[in-house]
């Protein structure tokens, strides 16, 4: 298996399809096909080599769909850079990959001096934008240009695909290693449900392409064959108008993504017939934000994926049918590519509905962390990959995700579930977003506190928050203090930062 596969049939059997739209630019798959041969070759020319790492740093485009597949055709190692990192965290996963060479296109060709500056081994930019080079910047153009296409490498199984830092959710980025095995299992795998795309399926990029999500469903379509429609970036009329003019069937978005679209004000003048399938993740979803999502895409139908980078990143999926009652907080069941168990601290298995530590098993699981022998064997057990999110499993399989362990809060000697204090809160309509950490206590070792966005146009006060979560949960549980903000810091695939939230609540006390 390998990811280049797809695209030798897209040229034997619908060359003249098209594989990518981007703004008013479209290409064939004969004209993608021949882009990434020659981008390979020109790779190959700046002295790339079997198993070397290349980094883009760009906003999603039809030449982000050319380097995830040129590289790998090179016979080199994807190291997609997450756009909302600073500097500092850029330069890292650049020094620590030992990357070389570094895409980068017209919205962060600023960075380039100080990356230069910062990273002594990162011996060649290529500018892949449409304005004028930085000075010494080879042109992602020119290469395409001056060079003939090369046969595909076919760098496949368990040759590595590709270097993904994780987020920074729970600390310092690691660059997880995922194989061509890894990213094609778990992509085929979501698939096979029939709940993701098809062999007509129109995809729709508006998620960031460097991440795994949206690279799961970029998978698929490559070997499916159909076309990648791409925006920039996720905001809300783009996605409408891309969505009404190319009429894509199938997107990726976070809970986040879709509250802004069914809450554009202009929302009802676009015809969104087109869309047949919507896969979401980061969290599960409310029953009052779904039913918008239903009646603002007449007869789409839904897919939760939970997962993470390990896993490729696909673990469970909450199908469309499953999308009611108690099963809508749920994550869903194993990916027909995926096993779950639930352990407890000693790794022993639980009983069903038992809390412990959700794992996960199967040919998607990665091969490690880079340069990290010590973080990979604490992970990596008897096969098994140790997610770190708290959890269990109900009678039917069903996987309910309560919390990071490393979030869970103990107050009184009572272990407290963020994820349950903010579906509580959820409920209340005054509430849009919620966020809820421990903060330290000489009384209780650590007190709830919520961080809360109001919805537009609503106030409530936090006596009426706690009153109201004391009618859904036990008083324990019920935030002992609410902050109230106008935003919540979320990483590059749409999850909550609570670390930054801890963060910022240590430097005011």
């Amino acid at each position: 298996m390998y990811l280049t596969q797809g695209l030798h049939r897209a040229l034997q059997c619908t060359p003249e399809a098209p594989a990518t739209i981007y703004g008013d630019r479209t290409r064939t798959f004969r004209e993608h096909i021949d882009r990434i041969a020659r981008l390979a070759a020109g790779l190959h020319s700046l002295g790339v080599t079997s198993g070397d790492r290349v980094a883009m740093l760009s906003l999603n485009s039809d030449r982000y769909a050319e380097y995830l597949l040129a590289i790998p055709w090179s016979d080199a190692v994807l190291n997609p850079v997450n756009i909302r990192w600073s500097p500092a965290e850029i330069a890292y996963s650049i020094n620590d990959s030992g990357t070389k060479v570094l895409i980068v296109d017209d919205a962060f060709a600023a960075a380039v001096p100080a990356l230069r500056g910062a990273c002594p081994n990162l011996t060649t930019i290529v500018y892949a934008g449409e304005n004028d080079a930085s000075e010494g910047a080879v042109l992602y153009e020119e290469l395409i240009a001056t060079h003939d296409p090369v046969e595909d490498a076919r760098r496949s199984g368990e040759q590595l695909a590709g270097i993904f830092y994780t987020g920074g959710t729970t600390g310092f980025p690691k660059g997880v290693m995922l194989s061509h095995t890894n990213m094609v299992t778990s992509a085929a795998g979501t698939v096979a449900t029939g709940e993701l795309l098809s062999g007509a399926a129109r995809f729709l990029h508006a998620a960031p392409m460097f991440h795994l999500a949206d690279l799961a469903a970029w998978a698929g379509q490559v070997m499916l064959g159909g076309p990648h429609i791409i925006v920039p970036f996720f905001e809300p009329v783009a996605v409408l108008e891309a969505i009404e003019q190319h009429r894509p069937t199938d997107v990726l978005l976070v809970p986040t993504m879709l509250q802004l679209l069914v809450d554009h004000p202009s929302v009802s003048e676009y015809d969104l017939s087109a869309m047949q399938r919507i896969l979401y993740g980061g969290s599960p979803i409310g029953e009052g934000l779904a039913n918008r999502v239903l009646t603002m895409f007449p007869g789409v139908r839904m897919t939760q994926a939970y997962g993470m980078t390990e896993v490729a990143p696909v673990a469970s999926l909450l199908l469309p049918d499953d999308h009611e009652g108690a099963t809508l907080r749920s994550g869903g069941q194993a990916a027909p590519h995926s096993e779950l168990r639930i352990v407890d601290i000693d790794g022993n298995p639980v009983p069903t509905g038992t809390v412990g530590e959700i794992c996960v098993r199967g040919g998607h699981v990665m091969q490690g962390y880079w340069n990290k022998p010590a973080e990979t064997a604490a992970v990596l057990r008897d096969g098994w990959y140790h997610t770190g999110d708290g959890g269990y499993l109900d009678e039917n399989g069903f996987v309910y995700v309560v919390d990071r362990l490393k979030d869970m809060i103990v107050t009184g000697g009572e272990n407290v579930y963020s994820a349950e204090v903010e579906s509580a809160l959820s409920k209340h309509p005054a509430v849009a977003q919620s966020a809820v950490i421990g903060l330290p206590s000489e009384t209780w070792g650590e007190t709830v506190h919520a961080v809360v966005i109001l919805a537009a146009g609503a106030e409530v006060s936090a006596e009426e928050l706690q009153a109201f979560c004391k009618e859904h949960i036990a008083g324990y549980k019920t935030p002992r203090s609410v902050e109230f903000v106008a935003a919540i810091p979320m990483s590059g695939a749409g999850k909550i930062l609570k670390r930054e939230l801890r963060e910022a609540q240590a430097e005011r006390s």
